[in-house]
């Protein structure tokens, strides 16, 4: 099992360690709620080693990477980032990933799960380019801070401005000799950072962040893969392997806005066509009355007949109500509409509700 340059935090911090995609993460340390609660008032941080950092560098990495995301990347301005797919020929969704690009080269984070596939996919569409990929996942490491308080309280801590920074965009500078890049980016519905910086300095940065920041009346916090998956499911982000897999593409995934149909790229004919028909699904958020939490692979009813599937549920902290997202065909997607779903033995009544469930003021 592969472990992040934390590791030694984590277990010292008395986090519960689990095996995440062949990693060894943190999913809670004092509490979910507590630390939910906490990102949403003031602000923590997450170890997103795990996730995959690769570079790609030479002539044809802007072409390359305009072929394999369904999002515009020519064009982009240094230091800009954008969220992306990276499709199969036939549509199916690889990954979803954050293009960035650099004074010179461009930045992909992508899913820890699917890095490996995704190196090899890349590297099946090098022949006859001028590119260089090299997988930096191992020697950085990368931290998110977010919350209410992240911005202010990490401009207080760091010899430079980072307020200015628009969302989706980075800087990328040098401390102490070693490279840093932040960005104005995250997954849990606030506002905050991500930082990548080299592995060795990831420890000592930890313990700086925790230290200065509760000696300035501001602690920001760890907070683990628990707390993580109900802040992004409150903001209705979706996760690869829930929302997302290879077996659907973009459209029928609810993710239509990042395809740019205006040029080419890998898997737009799929998605062209779905277009086109429509999907013959919808990407819904429910309010489920229950006091259990419905899994992934529920089933949802309408009138007594299956007629969908739940794709992420929880217990909201911040709601004080179970919510879930699943897919139903169109008819049954509407705001509003009764649903049911099937929670072990127990049918629960449901309800399509608007997403996202939780959006900061």
């Amino acid at each position: 099992m592969l472990q992040t340059p934390l590791i030694g935090f984590h277990k010292d911090a008395g986090a519960r360690l689990v095996d995440f995609a062949g990693w060894e993460m943190p999913v809670v340390y004092a509490g979910i709620i507590e630390e939910h609660n906490h990102t949403r008032n003031h602000a923590t941080f997450f170890d997103v080693s795990h996730m995959g950092r690769v570079r790609f560098r030479g002539n044809d990495a802007e072409a390359l990477l305009e072929r394999l995301n369904t999002r515009a990347i020519a064009g982009m301005a240094v230091g800009q980032s954008r969220y992306s797919h990276m499709l199969r020929e036939d549509g199916g969704i690889l990954d979803d990933v954050i293009v960035t690009r650099l004074e010179d080269h461009f930045l992909v984070v992508c899913n820890a799960s699917n890095r490996v596939k995704l190196l090899d996919w890349w590297d099946r569409h090098l022949a006859g380019t001028d590119v260089q990929i090299t997988d930096e996942t191992t020697e950085t490491a990368m931290i998110a801070i977010q919350g209410p308080e992240a911005i202010e309280t990490i401009e207080s801590l760091l010899p430079f401005q980072v307020s200015d920074l628009k969302r989706y965009h980075c800087r990328a500078g040098f401390i102490a000799g070693a490279e840093y890049i932040i960005s104005r980016t995250g997954y849990t519905g606030e506002d905050g950072l991500e930082i990548i910086m080299p592995a060795a300095f990831a420890p000592s940065a930890a313990h700086m962040l925790v230290e200065k920041s509760a000696e300035k009346g501001r602690p920001i916090l760890p907070a683990g893969l628990g707390a993580r998956d109900t802040l992004r499911t409150e903001a209705a982000m979706p996760l690869y392997g829930h929302e997302l897999t290879e077996e659907w593409d973009p459209i029928s995934a609810g993710q239509a806005w990042v395809v740019k149909f205006e040029k080419e790229f890998i898997g737009r004919d799929t998605c062209l066509r779905v277009r086109d028909a429509g999907p013959m699904r919808k990407l819904i958020g429910l309010e489920v009355d229950s006091k259990r939490t419905p899994r992934q692979g529920a089933v949802i009813r309408a009138d007594g007949e299956d007629v969908g599937v739940v794709t992420s549920g929880v217990s909201s902290p911040t709601l004080g109500r179970v919510i879930a997202m699943g897919f139903v065909p169109p008819q049954l997607a509407e705001a509003g509409t009764s649903l049911e779903v099937v929670i072990s033995r127990d049918v629960a009544p449901a309800r399509v509700v608007a997403m996202p469930f939780y959006k900061r003021g």
